[in-house]
């Protein structure tokens, strides 16, 4: 069977045969034998996804065992964190600035950012170098919001928060490369992310953001553990509004 992904993307990239084989140092012939189904040894299936800038998974699901993928997503774990607020603060600072291509931020207030003054002004400061900012906060007039709220134990004070965070955000507002949506999904995990890092606060029942456990984790090759989760945050912001 053809593969189609592996055909789609070299078109989405722009390249040719040739030109994929001449950065992966095999021939051409190769390449279009890939793109009739054959599937490569995992040197050139690594080679290849870091040409195209996708994860090896995706052109070749198939290829890797069960036990490959299980060791891959461990290795992705750098650390856990047993509350939020243990994560010391220069991990914060250095998770963002050394992003260079993007930053999501998915919560639903997000406070301890916002109020932040250091950290604003580096995510102006990022997106003013090209860096994609993107931050998706919950929408302070949904049912989800107040519902989390209410689980939290603080009754609706969320929705306050939310609206001041959003407040605190004007400054970013105004920078060019910088996209704030608001969002009405329940949300099981708040997402931290740069690049290939991120840090994972997960939610738990009756207790604030700031007691729940966060992961630290770093994308590698055959790892699908960080993608699952950026592929969760993109169906958020594709259905997120743009906040006026």
């Amino acid at each position: 069977m053809a593969n189609e992904r592996l055909r789609a993307t070299l078109l989405q990239r722009g390249l040719t045969l040739e030109q994929l084989a001449e950065q992966v140092e095999v021939d051409a012939k190769t390449v279009e034998r890939w793109i009739g189904g054959r599937v490569p040894y995992r040197r050139s299936r690594y080679a290849v996804a870091m040409a195209l800038g996708v994860e090896e998974t995706y052109l070749w699901p198939q290829a890797l065992s069960d036990a490959q993928l299980a060791d891959a997503a461990e290795s992705e774990i750098l650390t856990v964190y047993p509350h939020r607020w243990t994560v010391p603060r220069d991990i914060w600072g250095r998770l963002f600035g050394e992003a260079e291509e993007d930053i999501g931020i998915l919560v639903y207030s997000g406070f301890f950012l916002a109020d932040d003054p250091g950290m604003l002004a580096m995510f102006r400061q990022k997106a003013a170098a090209g860096v994609r900012v993107r931050i998706l906060i919950g929408d302070p007039d949904s049912a989800e919001v107040l519902e989390r709220s209410q689980a939290e134990g603080i009754d609706d004070a969320l929705v306050g928060k939310i609206r001041n965070v959003i407040s605190l955000f004007k400054p970013l507002r105004a920078q060019d490369g910088v996209e704030i949506r608001l969002h009405s999904t329940p949300l099981y995990n708040s997402m931290y992310w740069a690049d290939d890092e991120l840090l994972v606060n997960t939610h738990v029942y009756g207790a604030v953001a700031s007691l729940a456990p966060v992961m630290h984790l770093r994308r590698i090759a055959g790892g699908d553990l960080v993608t699952t989760y950026l592929d969760s945050f993109e169906k958020v912001w594709a259905d997120a509004k743009p906040l006026d």
